[in-house]
């Protein structure tokens, strides 16, 4: 679910053209490679541009129909949207201008601001991904290439360089200011549109997606090296020991915190812990930092992650600096390990699963589609052979192929987790050898006999208007938890994502996202705003009512022994946050909740020789914290320092280079 509302949104940009001369252009969306959806973009005998986009993820996607009408230097002064969005919630967006007052109207926001008409951009919430090429072909037709946005921000355009693909001439352009980290965008000799490629979605137009990794190896030399540079300015490297002094310890090992404690750091190497410590070890001047007040806690761990490139200094400002990627295009996730364990660029270690699903119509954005056993195991096999250490299964995987994949994957010495495939339940997977299930709803799941097919948005669904009502104390629910613990099987919570599905409403700020929202760059902060899964009418305290039913599971699983791993599946950094105070939220104490987040993710993949507690010996990959989050869980927001094999990082500096408050 990683940043869903993202995919139909300005970021996730595809290609048309606005051109009155051309009746219809047709553009394909693919995900994972593999068409999923199209836009057509035609112009009416009044000049009107008028604007069709949909596709499928697994059940889920958008589809949407928008007029607009073009004014000076191109910018819309005039736009009609309507449709659903990803989730398929009624869509209804309408902008318009008249004379100099611009305003807009959503089913999230409503706003209005005196500006002259053509002096600023409206970055539509609902809006066609055509509507990314109509602003870069503004941009380039304005005197110093940017623009304010409606209802908030700033863009900029800048050209790259130049490419020729079967003879035809692109361009490659950079836009700064919608997002985190700058987006890409090809057009051709015409201005017209041509493609927006990505490791996890493109769009390009049809008849020329074979042309799309050709595209997207071009615009990673210049993402490379933006990410790069970043590493370069925002990297510390200090000449000698890092002493930490006068600071209160917590102790991973016994989840119990030790004041007055001094660190000492050697390279990447944690080489002295203890209170009486005078003198570092080591060569060069040491650098000496005052703990009073604060706490130092190792790196914590997000177990549920798919990485993009900006989501590395994300989680290194977030004191994250172990991750595991559970799904993701295989070039692209090793390019970011290579880059981020050579310390090139900003990011956390990664330890990868790789995700196998079955073929139809609800199979996830991966190329890795198998529907027999010897395509199973050649899948297992490259995996093994790239060093991954999971394999995930996902839902459209056939159940008569999972006793193999569980089997032949432990063979090799590979942990197996995932979705519970359609038809079967989670008390089977745990039966065939699953070592780790992610998500909470399927724990519910297993208990709905009736819902069989949860490939589609029927798992989350199910769960929101039925969760309420299941009775934990139960038999057959305890009896459930009992086999947990007698397989040893760890449970991927993912409750974070589980409250924005379940709780979040159109035009308020996610819960998950309410203390950080105002930090974030306008129009990002936009998508914190659009809610969650569509709720029927006199269900919202149903759907309340089972997310709180879902924080009681989680305890019980946790009085019952069963072991957790903090993992988000969405916002890089800041939903561990969260992650970690539902889990408080839940009734785990804080300190045991910043053990299973460090130490605890470290046994489980195996890692505590080296990491997972802050020790004599083990690498150095640690956080400073402005406050004790050991006693106010939320103060692990405050992070003021990043500690990754030795390297120094400031989050506030790291933040700020994100266009993030600190």
């Amino acid at each position: 679910m990683k940043r869903w509302f993202a995919l139909f949104s300005l970021f996730a940009v595809t290609c048309a053209t606005q051109r009155a001369t051309v009746t219809e252009v047709r553009s394909s969306f693919l995900l994972a490679g593999k068409t999923a959806g199209y836009q057509s973009v035609s112009t009416d005998s009044s000049g009107a541009l008028h604007t069709h986009f949909e596709y499928n993820d697994r059940g889920r996607g958008p589809k949407l129909d928008t007029v607009m009408r073009l004014g000076a230097r191109g910018i819309p002064v005039k736009v009609d949207t309507a449709g659903n969005d990803y989730v398929k919630a009624a869509v209804e967006e309408h902008f318009d201008w008249s004379n100099t007052v611009a305003r807009w109207k959503n089913s999230a926001e409503e706003g209005e601001k005196q500006v002259a008409a053509g002096e600023a951009f409206y970055s539509s919430m609902y809006g066609p991904p055509e509507e990314t090429f109509i602003l870069a072909r503004a941009l380039l037709h304005t005197p110093d290439a940017r623009l304010p946005l409606l209802p908030a921000g700033e863009v900029r355009i800048a050209k790259l360089g130049n490419l020729t693909v079967k003879q035809k001439e692109l361009t490659l352009y950079e836009l700064s200011g919608f997002d985190l980290t700058p987006s890409y965008l090809w057009l051709d000799r015409n201005l017209d549109s041509f493609a927006s490629v990505g490791s996890w979605s493109s769009t390009i137009r049809e008849g020329w997606e074979d042309v799309a990794p050709q595209l997207l190896e071009e615009q990673q030399k210049f993402a490379r090296e933006h990410f790069a540079k970043l590493g370069r300015e925002l990297t510390r490297i200090p000449p000698g020991p890092v002493v930490i002094r006068n600071v209160t310890l917590f102790d991973s090992e016994s989840a119990r915190t030790i004041p007055a404690q001094t660190v000492v750091i050697t390279g990447n190497r944690i080489t002295q812990v203890g209170s009486d410590i005078r003198a570092a070890e080591g060569g060069g001047a040491p650098l000496i930092i005052d703990g009073t007040g604060k706490t130092l806690l190792p790196g914590l761990w997000d177990m549920h992650v798919h990485l993009s490139e900006s989501d590395g200094p994300l989680d290194i400002a977030a004191g994250v600096t172990s991750v595991r990627d559970l799904a993701n295009d295989i070039d692209a996730v090793l390019d970011l390990k290579k880059q981020w364990d050579s310390g090139t660029a900003i990011g956390p270690r990664v330890i990868l699963a790789g995700i196998i699903d079955g073929p139809g119509p609800f199979a996830g954005p991966t190329k890795v589609i198998v529907d027999t056993e010897a395509e199973a195991k050649a899948a297992i096999d490259r995996y093994k052979s790239l060093g991954y250490e999971q394999i995930k299964i996902y839902n459209s995987v056939r159940k008569e192929l999972v006793p193999f994949i569980v089997n032949y994957s432990h063979q090799l010495g590979l942990r197996v987790s995932g979705h519970v495939p359609a038809f079967l339940r989670a008390e089977e997977v745990v039966r065939l050898g699953y070592d780790e299930i992610q998500h909470t709803y399927f724990l519910f799941l297993n208990f709905y006999r009736d819902v069989t097919d949860t490939r589609g948005p029927t798992r989350f669904i199910t769960v929101a208007q039925r969760g309420a009502d299941l009775d934990l104390d139960s038999e057959e629910v305890r009896s459930f938890i009992a086999l947990l613990k007698e397989k040893g099987t760890v449970i991927d919570p993912t409750v974070s994502v589980i409250e924005e599905l379940f709780t979040a409403r159109k035009g308020t700020t996610s819960p998950v996202y309410e203390a950080i929202a105002h930090r974030l760059p306008p129009q990002v902060r936009r998508g914190t705003i659009t809610g969650g899964l569509p709720v029927p009418e006199g269900m919202d305290a149903k759907y309340r009512q089972s997310f709180r039913k879902v924080l009681q599971m989680v305890k019980a699983l946790y009085d019952a022994g069963i072991p957790i791993v903090a993992g988000t599946d969405a916002f890089a950094g800041f939903a561990l946050h969260r992650e970690l105070e539902n889990y408080v939220a839940a009734g785990i104490p804080a300190p045991k909740v910043l053990q299973l987040a460090t130490l605890g993710a470290a046994r489980i993949m195996k890692r505590d020789r080296e990491l997972g507690s802050v020790a004599p010996g083990k690498l150095a990959d640690v956080i400073l914290v402005d406050g004790n989050p050991a006693e106010r869980i939320s103060d692990i927001r405050r992070v003021s320092l990043t500690i990754k094999d030795g390297r120094l990082y400031t989050p506030g500096d790291v933040y700020a280079a994100l266009n993030i408050l600190p």
